[in-house]
């Protein structure tokens, strides 16, 4: 039998990364890939204990101008510590199948600095996780731009349709309490 020794400090991270996951909010769970990148984003290390507005959004739908609302959003609520994450989908047959044209859309277009992931899906049985979360907790997105306000304990406090623009005062109302909740 083989006897392997693990160092200390090698043990206590292991231990701690457990201990990371299993404090993780059941909707941080998991990794996305992030837009135009070679990366993923593990969700629980990048928002744990952060308020948080999710949009499900899409490149070519009449409600893709409310990309530059939302990167106002961005920058008017990130120093209280929001995170802003945009879905891409084609769930409404809406979206580039290319994540190189979603980007143009996005980042040159609309000049969204608040992270991105891929095209994921966002409604039903293939929905990414996160979605299937916010679905359990609120809705599924009947349409593209779909948002949702999360406290820093990773539970949704408000949802708004795609109607919604993002300087409506019950959204701004909601993402002030997501700011105001305790981690």
């Amino acid at each position: 039998m083989m006897i392997r020794w693990i160092s200390l400090p090698v043990l206590l991270l292991a231990l701690s990364g457990t201990a990371l996951a299993a404090d993780c909010p059941d909707l941080l769970q998991g990794e996305l890939p992030k837009l135009r990148a070679k990366e993923n984003i593990d969700l629980c290390k990048r928002f744990a204990g952060k308020p948080m507005l999710i949009v499900n959004t899409a490149s070519f739908c009449g409600f893709a101008p409310q990309f530059k609302g939302l990167e106002a959003l961005n920058k008017q609520y990130k120093g209280r510590g929001l995170e802003v994450l945009g879905v891409p989908s084609d769930d409404f047959k809406q979206e580039s199948k290319d994540g190189e044209e979603t980007a143009k859309v996005c980042y040159v277009n609309y000049g969204v600095t608040f992270t991105m992931t891929e095209p994921q899906p966002v409604r039903g049985a293939d929905a990414t996780h996160l979605f299937k979360v916010l679905a359990e907790q609120s809705s599924a997105p009947k349409w593209n731009f779909y948002k949702y306000v999360v406290d820093r304990q990773g539970k949704v406090i408000a949802s708004f349709s795609s109607v919604t623009k993002p300087d409506d005062p019950e959204l701004l109302e909601a993402l002030d309490k997501a700011i105001a909740s305790k981690p």
